[in-house]
């Protein structure tokens, strides 16, 4: 056999296994497009299935403490405005959604006699509805949500000055999440109805959050609370 031979026999092989090689990429790629539809399809199960557990947590709450009833949903609302406002990723503003949510979740296991009162708690009844965030995060601390929901729920009490609860962790240490919930919480808590007072309205909410920036509440999630209302771009509805 020649060199012209050899070589084209050389050549017709290499192209043989180059094909050969080409039919194995595309079935491999076949393979790992089924993978990532399967995989696909379970998170979006998985999404369905979280969404309809904290569906169910929230009508538990809101029947036990009716006079909160939408509460937790315009705290999302306002927390999420505010996380968008921010430019935070949406892994983190899903993470806000859920944990807002569900940030009361803790007062299932308040007395409703407590929760009710049409009037200012004492000492005493005030040191059960505080114990709230925790019994939250013990009930949800071993469910593996995507973002820290759990956290964010033990949190959310927390005050930059390290007078809030239940940890009396301040700054840095409290998640950027949470002091996002703290600043919706407490907006919506003063704009709305309460069993021991009426709504006392939204300039009253601003006034405080303002007068206690950097103290009790985040600075920047302040200010951004502050511009969303000012340029009329969130209302509760």
């Amino acid at each position: 056999m020649g060199d012209k031979e050899k070589t084209e026999e050389l050549l017709i092989k290499e192209i043989t296994d180059l094909r050969h090689r080409i039919t194995e990429l595309e079935e491999a790629d076949t393979e790992l497009k089924k993978a990532k539809e399967t995989l696909s399809y379970s998170l979006d199960k998985l999404r369905k299935a979280t969404r309809f557990i904290i569906d169910v947590i929230v009508m538990a709450v809101e029947t036990r403490d009716p006079y909160t009833s939408g509460h937790q949903k315009r705290v999302t609302d306002l927390a999420r405005s505010i996380a968008m406002e921010m430019n935070l990723t949406p892994e983190i503003i899903d993470g806000i959604r859920m944990a807002g949510l569900i940030h009361d979740l803790g007062k299932i296991s308040i007395p409703a006699e407590i929760l009710g009162l049409p009037r200012y708690l004492n000492n005493v009844e005030y040191s059960v509805v505080k114990t709230h965030p925790e019994i939250g995060y013990q009930i949800l601390k071993d469910i593996d949500f995507a973002r820290p929901v759990a956290l964010m729920i033990y949190q959310h009490h927390e005050r930059m000055n390290g007078s809030g609860y239940p940890q009396g962790i301040k700054g840095g240490e409290i998640l950027l999440e949470a002091r996002i919930l703290a600043v919706a919480d407490v907006v919506e808590a003063i704009c709305t109805h309460r069993p021991y007072r009426p709504a006392l309205g939204i300039d009253k909410a601003l006034k405080e959050i303002t007068q206690h920036r950097g103290v009790l509440y985040d600075p920047e999630v302040v200010d951004v609370c502050i511009k969303l209302f000012g340029e009329e771009r969130f209302k509760f509805k």
